[in-house]
């Protein structure tokens, strides 16, 4: 049998096993055409959506909606659900748990009500006790869940701030299954290998689903989570003006909710990308950090004249902020973000001593010099919150991709409502003294010196073009970037002391610039993390224009190693 004949074979064979009429029209029809011209567009389909099956990466499973194994569709997800209720179940077996409970989660995309539906049915026919949440809600709420309710097992179904087309299913850990450190938190090696390998046997078999037996939270979870983000800040009469945006995501009810209650009143909220809308109709790419997906908020804010602009992602984990400076409105970089909670945090902290910040590797610096200075300890992860939320007594911890975990002893993950509330509450202690948040961050270059950050990202269609870039800055090392020479050159993927191995490569050059590339986690992207450090000695305006500059050199020395 050829490799294409074994392609048809498996695709009937999946024909045949897939509840669902949609996927099963889709790959009957790519069957046929694959079956009339195997050189066809659809057979090249046909072949790579049966190249392998989908693997959990940095936020578990996530991939295109549609047919076969390396898409996300009813026969994955019940598949998955399948392996995860093994895991969890032999375990309790083997470590005498009298019970075992699961919270599951979705969002607006299209299908994940269904997918979670389907884990609930799965679940519940392997004995786990599992709650369903009542409607679509933001992804804090399901690790705030996960925690608070001592689940074993929290599953949320969302594809965050992935294209319209896309889907995920992001798995947390809690209860009996990890250490008391670790309860709400996104899988890591070895669990995900562990349940990985259920996977692969539960697939083998044929799976029960349970016509009920699940619970559903009642509508109150929502107002539960709402009153718990509240309590990081009172509630007093505001007059901080904000300009809010959702991106056709699941936050908005919950974060207006949060804001309203902490006294926040005037709150403009943009109108056409308010509402749950899985065609994200004004955002292609409904990542705030994408060019032209806050514009309309942008827009808004300059006409209301604003004091700050708040958007989440669509599962509102992820917070951007904008502010006006000098004149003008922009939207601040991640790590100015995570700088400014740096110096909020260090303002709330009690005993320095006993405190824990913590960034990913690809994140500025800034942080740990801040650290650093006031007596905090310092740790550096790698990338993703699966990392940073278990590090040991975490106070604060941030990755520059605008996710930002500020109270971490209830929501052990990255949280866009909470960082939401505190950013505002700060920027109206900083009006209220005549102040502003770019003067903060003036404040902070200058006593701390000025990290400049910048990306270069490269989008693929190919995906194997990543891996490519990847071996010919590995073996086409630059000497030097931007006229200054590489002192020191690390493969990540080697692993230390401090980071386990990942793929990604570090180069430190003489005057202190950093350049850290790897591939992206969650996105067909390949990205360029770079940083300037520049003492502030004269002018901060002459020496951001300087590292500015700097900045486009380096992308620019970048882009012709990789041959872009």
């Amino acid at each position: 049998m050829t490799d294409f004949s074994q392609v048809l074979t498996d695709a009937r064979t999946w024909v045949e096993i897939d509840p669902d009429e949609v996927t099963r029209t889709e790959l009957s029809e790519l069957i046929a055409a694959a079956e009339a011209d195997e050189n066809s567009p659809a057979a090249r389909d046909l072949a790579e959506r049966f190249s392998g099956t989908l693997q959990f990466g940095t936020a578990g499973l996530r991939a295109e909606l549609g047919a076969g194994p390396m898409r996300m569709n009813q026969v994955v997800v019940s598949r998955a659900a399948a392996g995860l209720a093994l895991y969890a179940t032999e375990r309790a077996e083997k470590e005498n748990w009298q019970k075992i409970t699961a919270v599951v989660g979705f969002d607006a995309r299209y299908n994940s009500d269904i997918f979670a539906q389907l884990t609930a049915q799965v679940f519940t026919a392997a004995g786990i006790e599992t709650t369903l949440m009542p409607a679509p809600l933001p992804t804090p709420v399901l690790a705030w869940a996960t925690k608070e309710y001592d689940a074993e097992i929290g599953v949320m179904v969302t594809a965050s701030h992935n294209p319209a087309a896309d889907n995920g299913y992001k798995v947390y850990l809690g209860g009996k299954a990890v250490g008391e450190g670790e309860r709400g938190t996104q899988i890591v090696p070895p669990y995900d290998a562990d349940i990985a390998a259920c996977i692969t046997r539960a697939s083998a078999q044929s799976i029960e689903r349970a016509e009920n037996g699940w619970k559903i939270f009642g509508t109150s979870i929502a107002d539960d989570y709402a009153k718990m983000v509240g309590e990081l800040e009172e509630s007093r009469p505001r007059d901080l003006s904000i300009v809010y945006t959702p991106v056709h995501g699941v936050g908005g009810k919950t974060l207006t909710k949060v804001l309203n209650q902490a006294g926040f009143s005037d709150v403009h909220v943009v109108e056409a990308q308010a509402q749950p809308d899985p065609d994200f109709p004004t955002a292609a790419f409904p990542n705030p950090e994408e060019p032209g997906v806050l514009d309309l908020a942008l827009e808004l804010a300059r006409e209301v004249d604003a004091d700050l602009m708040i958007a989440n992602d669509p599962d509102a984990d992820r917070a951007a902020f904008a502010i006006q400076d000098a004149g003008a409105w922009r939207m601040l970089r991640g790590d100015e973000v995570g700088a400014i909670f740096g110096a909020i945090m260090l303002n709330k902290i009690q005993d320095p001593s006993q405190a824990v910040f913590a960034n990913s590797i690809v994140s500025s610096r800034l942080l740990g010099a801040m650290a650093t200075a006031n007596g905090v300890e310092h740790r550096e992860t790698l990338t993703g919150f699966k990392w940073i939320s278990r590090v040991p007594n975490l106070t604060y911890g941030y990755e520059e991709a605008l996710g930002y975990c500020i109270d971490p002893a209830r929501v052990q993950d990255k949280d866009g409502i909470s960082a939401a509330l505190v950013m505002a509450d700060f920027a109206q202690d900083v009006k209220d003294r005549g102040g502003s948040l770019a003067q903060v961050l003036a404040d902070i270059a200058t006593e701390y010196g000025l990290y400049a950050t910048d990306q270069l990202s490269v989008r693929v269609e190919d995906l194997s073009l990543i891996q490519k870039m990847m071996m010919t800055l590995r073996t086409q090392t630059p000497t030097e970037i931007a006229g200054s020479r590489v002192v020191e050159y690390r493969d990540l993927a080697k692993g230390s002391e401090q980071l386990p191995p990942t793929d990604g490569l570090l180069f430190l050059t003489e005057d202190n610039t950093r350049v850290i590339v790897r591939p992206s986690g969650t996105e067909p992207k390949l990205k360029c993390y770079i940083e300037v450090v520049t003492p502030v000695e004269s002018s901060l305006d002459n020496t951001r224009l300087a590292a500015t500059q700097q900045l486009i050199r380096i992308k620019e020395d970048l882009a012709a190693v990789l041959g872009l």
